[in-house]
């Protein structure tokens, strides 16, 4: 009742819904990158929202099935293959002893998840499954570990299948122009009025350091009338500005404290698209309302939750 890592990939992690309510303590959530992928995968197989599943970023994962279930893949096409055919994301698919599920090159997005009926069973730590490599915290082992080659990923067999898919209204183009909405938040204030029409009349390209803690991005170069701030908490899609001027929006994995001036700060669901975004494209800026981000968010939560 079991996958079996072939082949572990570039970077596969035991994902669930994020480790709330230890920020205080200097440990961050962690969680999924992408919340609006991650949700549907559980939602196709109704699966409790949070249960555990795999982020597979740029793919090259190989696991072997040990028992039959049902899957869904949501996120990005990583090239995906059952038994050497071409299957597609969004989609849920059943599985058997012997067959082998594989992920090849990005052909759109960064990030697929991998969700099992009933979702994979993992020890949680401090209250989550989910997989901070550089906390230690996590994971198949609770040490934080990605996953390796023989790892064996238990869930509950089923031969119970019903074909689902994703609607296409809920379906991202991970190539299209992505525009994001921006809360003033932090430290806005600071940032004069010609700093802001420059951040948000600008385009920016997403660079290659770009990791589960932040994406930094490039561009025309934005300065605060601060030069420092007291450390203080972070909020996950909160958008840095250091001394080169150059954005740097915090994800999942990012510290819990920095003393960076802020611009502001994405929605979850706005910073889960970005991290969808691949080194050389490009996003821009837009201001946007906390009441919008807060109906965006509701509307989300009431096709997924119910």
């Amino acid at each position: 009742m079991s996958f079996e890592v072939l082949n572990p990939g570039m970077l596969t992690l035991l994902q669930d819904s994020g480790r709330i309510g230890f920020q205080h303590l200097g440990i961050t959530t962690g969680g999924p990158m992408d919340e609006h992928a991650f949700y549907w995968a559980n939602r196709l197989l109704g699966n409790k929202p949070d249960a555990a599943q795999l982020e597979i970023t740029f793919g090259q994962l190989q696991l072997q099935v040990n028992a039959a279930t049902t899957v869904a893949i949501t996120g990005a096409d990583l090239s995906a293959t059952l038994n050497d055919k071409a299957i597609q994301p969004w989609l849920t698919y059943t599985v058997k002893p012997g067959d082998v599920l594989a992920f090849g090159a990005p052909k759109s997005g960064l990030r697929t998840y991998l969700s099992v009926a009933g979702g994979f069973e993992c020890e949680p730590k401090l209250g989550s499954c989910s997989t901070v490599k550089r906390e230690q915290l996590g994971g198949l082992t609770g040490l934080g570990d990605a996953l390796k080659t023989g790892d064996i990923l238990p869930f509950t067999a089923t031969t119970e299948f019903t074909e689902q898919r994703t609607p296409k209204w809920a379906i991202p183009d991970y190539d299209a122009p992505l525009e994001l909405g921006v809360m003033p938040s932090y430290q806005h204030a600071s940032f004069s009025h010609d700093e802001q029409m420059t951040f948000f009349t600008s385009e920016y390209e997403v660079s290659q350091n770009i990791d589960r803690m932040g994406y930094r991005l490039s561009g025309a170069p934005v300065k605060s009338s601060l030069d420092g701030i007291i450390s203080e908490g972070i909020a996950f899609g909160a958008i840095q500005i250091p001394n080169d001027g150059q954005p740097i929006v915090l994800m999942k994995d990012r510290q819990t404290i920095g003393g960076y001036p802020k611009i502001g700060c994405l929605s979850s669901l706005g910073a889960g698209q970005l991290s969808q975004r691949q080194p050389g494209q490009i996003v821009t800026f837009s201001p946007m309302d906390v009441a919008d981000a807060e109906v965006e968010r509701r509307l989300f939560n009431r096709v997924i939750f119910g």
